[in-house]
């Protein structure tokens, strides 16, 4: 068992009304922190409550980006139990970005007791209403201060928590798209298979110009040809096609979301046809052009899936499905969410009830 120190705050926070959540505006009364240093390992696992953390500024995680972050949920149940969706994932991907980022790997058990603990500690704060739910961000940040380009020798794994409600304005409703065409986000060999920040550094630029032309997202083309789909903003995406489903197979630039994973193990279930592969956005535009453009919807922790209705590519505006969810989209979220909540039958082991 892990020997996790616990400080119960003072000074609990005011809880904000459900319908005033948006996603990522308020945190939990606690976090948890260990520490690792090279020769010595992690150690000094506690929950504190919530606060500021100093770090000195030669620090690496500010120099060189050295950092990883996961993202996960904790639901309320019909029968107002806690549980959580394939939380060994997450701390899988994590040990994955770690290797990537030259980051000493963390005990994926001891991390999901962690975690456990910290909502056994914040549950109050897990919100029941529809649609919402306690977001768990994980993070790793190098400590090192040293100015030096090489490893940091000293980190720290951090959990916060967050009540949050719809990640994008629009809540379920489709969402228009932009077509990047000049920036791109990551290529093979880099670092868009790992969940790390610069990543995410990198697509503001995009997001900003298609915030700009009242589009909600960035759909990012590959960084060799600026032809082959790969991400849309922070989440993996799908098309159906004539019938098949269609999504960007794992190339290393592409992020392996365990919500893609997931929808993808949903459709195979009910007999679907799914493909994994490349596809152009020229495929994408012809499909349109043709009529078997049928439907889109992008996927992630955050907003679970996101119908897209519009695609903008150059100067083409492409409607999809009226601009309307689609069928298959609609049982997906319906099929996914049932489960994180409870209200429909995990076959798959994905939940796991605190």
């Amino acid at each position: 068992m892990l020997n996790i120190k616990i400080e119960f705050t003072a000074n609990k926070k005011e809880k904000p009304a459900a319908n005033k959540l948006g996603f990522g505006n308020f945190f939990t009364d606690h976090m948890f922190i260990v520490d690792y240093t090279e020769g010595k390992g992690w150690y000094d696992p506690r929950i504190i409550p919530y606060q500021s953390i100093s770090l000195d500024p030669a620090a690496k995680v500010f120099h060189y980006g050295q950092t990883v972050f996961e993202g996960l949920k904790a639901y309320i149940t019909k029968e107002n139990q806690v549980q959580l969706f394939r939380p060994e994932s997450n701390f899988k991907r994590l040990n994955s970005s770690n290797d990537r980022l030259c980051i000493p790997v963390i005990n994926e058990a001891l991390a999901l007791e962690a975690l456990k603990k910290l909502i056994a500690v914040d549950r109050e704060w897990i919100p029941n209403e529809p649609g919402t739910s306690l977001y768990i961000r994980p993070f790793i940040i190098a400590t090192d201060p040293c100015l030096g380009v090489a490893s940091s020798k000293s980190f720290q794994f951090i959990m916060i928590m967050c009540p949050v409600g719809s990640y994008y304005k629009e809540g379920i409703l489709p969402v228009k798209i932009l077509v990047e065409e000049h920036y791109v986000r990551a290529v093979p060999g880099g670092t868009g298979g790992a969940k790390t920040a610069g990543n995410y550094a990198s697509s503001l630029k995009g997001q900003e110009l298609a915030n700009k032309g009242g589009y909600s997202q960035t759909l990012w083309l590959d960084g060799k040809e600026n032809r082959y789909v790969e991400e849309v903003g922070s989440m993996n995406i799908f098309f159906k096609i004539n019938g098949t489903i269609v999504t960007p197979e794992l190339n290393g630039s592409i992020l392996a979301g365990i919500t893609r994973d997931s929808m993808i193990q949903l459709l195979q279930s009910k007999n679907i046809p799914i493909e994994e592969r490349r596809i152009s956005i020229d495929e994408v535009v012809d499909a349109y052009h043709k009529g078997t453009l049928q439907e889109a919807f992008g996927t992630g922790t955050a907003a679970v899936i996101s119908p897209i209705g519009e695609l903008k590519w150059k100067n083409e505006k492409i409607l999809i499905n009226q601009g309307e969810m689609g069928e298959v989209t609609q049982m997906l979220y319906e099929t996914l969410t049932g489960i994180q909540y409870g209200t429909v039958e995990d076959s798959f082991g994905w939940t796991v009830k605190l």
